[in-house]
């Protein structure tokens, strides 16, 4: 097979490529939702910076088999980074399952064309995912270091999640179970017409739950709300999300947002009414219990508790799963990967200096 490549750089020619694109992303084993077309777009719209946009292409003739969605940044080093950014719990590339290793060299070959003198930088790259394989060809410099960790649990319905529970727990779990039964919530999964309303919903909800505590700032700001509403209407009708709302007493009291793939279902956002724990709901278990309920009877791989080491989920007794960066440079940009690993190592000892103040009382009361 013979292989071209392209690189957009044009907004218009993105938005363009929609139809090809999730094409390649159904033959994308590894895919995650954030690299469906309508998540990344989106995001472009509401996060991007005029003239940044680089997405590489790879054809075999008319046919996309693989791409990798792009922008340059030049902080803390000039690098291509996965589109995304720190909404997103994962990044990278798209390759066709069906294609061999001529496609990845393709891939592989367009990216250290496409970085001239930056630094190629996929972060949270979830372990498996298509980058590594990119990583594996790669003929420069290359470093692959931790990023950020996700808790992951088995793709089951909520009865074999609590078989692994130690028999106390699992119990207590029930009676939780009952106790939603018992106030009367109902859950009602939205349909694609009513997605809109639900998210603004949900959000609302964020708000209100979140009042006077320490909260995602980026989850309050209108750019956020539009790139939600704008993207997951069309991953519901693609079947890549699913919005569920929580009734009680006729009023819409949580809604949930759960995003699907191939190999997961994860919980990515919710909000919830302070009613619901006023009332003794558990909202961790009514979630979990909804988002089991789309891990297609194990059929996902994973349930994924997405990024974040908050004590609560680990009651479930998760699997840690630690997302991959992976550094790719050319002869001559070396000094940027080099430069790029100190930035990871002052970063991870400046939060762990920050750590220990705080254990030893230094963030107050």
């Amino acid at each position: 097979m013979t292989y071209t490549t392209e690189l957009i750089t044009d907004e218009a020619d993105f938005a363009a490529l929609a139809p090809d694109w999730a094409r390649l992303y159904a033959r994308c084993g590894t895919a995650t939702p954030f690299q469906s077309h309508a998540w990344l777009h989106s995001w472009w719209l509401s996060y991007g910076r005029r003239g940044r946009l680089r997405v590489l292409l790879v054809r075999d003739g008319g046919e996309l088999a693989a791409a990798a969605p792009l922008m340059r940044v030049r902080s803390p080093v000039p690098s291509l980074v996965p589109l995304g950014g720190t909404i997103s719990d994962y990044g990278d590339v798209l390759l066709d399952d069906g294609r061999g290793e001529a496609a990845v060299d393709a891939l592989t070959a367009g990216l250290a064309a496409a970085a001239r003198t930056a630094l190629v930088d996929f972060r949270e790259v979830r372990p498996g995912g298509a980058a590594e394989r990119v990583y594996e060809r790669w003929r420069g410099p290359r470093r692959r270091v931790g990023d950020s960790l996700c808790l992951e649990l088995p793709a089951v319905p909520m009865d074999e999640l609590l078989a692994r529970l130690p028999t106390a727990k699992a119990q207590r779990v029930r009676a939780k179970l009952r106790k939603l039964t018992a106030l009367g919530v109902e859950r009602h999964v939205v349909r694609p017409d009513e997605v809109d309303r639900a998210l603004r919903r949900m959000l609302e909800l964020h708000r209100l739950q979140w009042q006077d505590r320490k909260v995602t700032s980026e989850h309050l700001r209108p750019r956020f709300c539009d790139h939600l509403v704008r993207s997951v209407g069309p991953m519901v009708r693609s079947g890549d999300a699913v919005v569920t709302e929580f009734r009680l007493d006729d009023d819409v009291v949580a809604v949930d947002l759960t995003l699907l793939s191939r190999r997961l279902a994860g919980g990515y956002l919710y909000g919830a009414h302070p009613r619901l724990r006023e009332r003794k709901a558990d909202v961790a278990v009514m979630l979990l219990d909804a988002c089991a309920a789309h891990t297609g009877g194990g059929t996902r791989g994973a349930l994924s508790l997405l990024r974040g080491n908050e004590p609560y989920k680990h009651h479930w007794r998760p699997d840690p799963v630690v997302n991959q960066r992976l550094l790719l440079a050319r002869r001559r940009t070396a000094p940027l990967l080099t430069a790029a690993v100190g930035d990871v190592a002052a970063r991870r000892r400046g939060k762990e200096l920050v750590r220990v103040w705080r254990e030893r009382g230094g963030g107050g009361p």
